[in-house]
């Protein structure tokens, strides 16, 4: 395999993993919409009529990572909205912690995990995934490397699931003390 071979499976295993979160995060915030909203007014940076629009604008910048990742010509787009999503969910949970509100629920779909540094140095490590994919992009692979480059994404999405789960239980541990 050459490199430019390599490269076009990993940025496309990578927009995969991508599509995957935001899938799972997405889904997760219309099945428990109100809950949702309640964690958005949690955050408490917006003004208390905009949480409702707002919740629903994040639902949609989610599902439209997805859609511009299934589009031909779409994936750098939609990889730099969920660098834009990633950073703004990083700056606003950090915005909290530095408040001390620390006991705020994240909100990010998946296990309960309260705010904390880890939270926000996820998504720093999420961003730097998202920025490589960009800077790889784009890509053109056969029928063999797009099964591969889906396998690949969808294992490093099942460590991430994996990894999620682990923090959310040691921050049910530090709860717990």
């Amino acid at each position: 395999m050459n490199q430019a071979s390599f490269s076009s499976l990993l940025s496309a295993a990578i927009t995969v993993f991508i599509a995957l979160i935001f899938v799972r995060a997405a889904w997760h915030k219309l099945a428990e919409f109100t809950e949702f909203t309640g964690f958005v007014a949690d955050y408490k940076v917006l003004p208390e009529t905009l949480v409702t629009p707002v919740s629903a604008a994040i639902v949609g910048a989610e599902l439209l990572v997805v859609l511009l990742q299934l589009l031909p010509g779409g994936q750098v787009f939609g990889l730099l909205l969920a660098l834009t999503l990633f950073g703004a969910y990083a700056a606003v949970m950090a915005i909290n912690i530095i408040r001390g509100r620390t006991s705020i629920e994240c909100g990010c779909g998946g296990a309960v995990q309260p705010l904390s540094w880890t939270l926000v140095g996820r998504n720093g490590v999420l961003i730097a995934v998202t920025l490589l994919a960009v800077f790889l992009a784009p890509y053109s692979l056969d029928a063999a490397g797009a099964a591969t480059a889906i396998s690949a994404g969808f294992a490093i999405w099942v460590g991430f699931l994996l990894s999620e789960q682990i923090l959310a239980n040691a921050s049910l541990a530090r709860l717990t003390r």
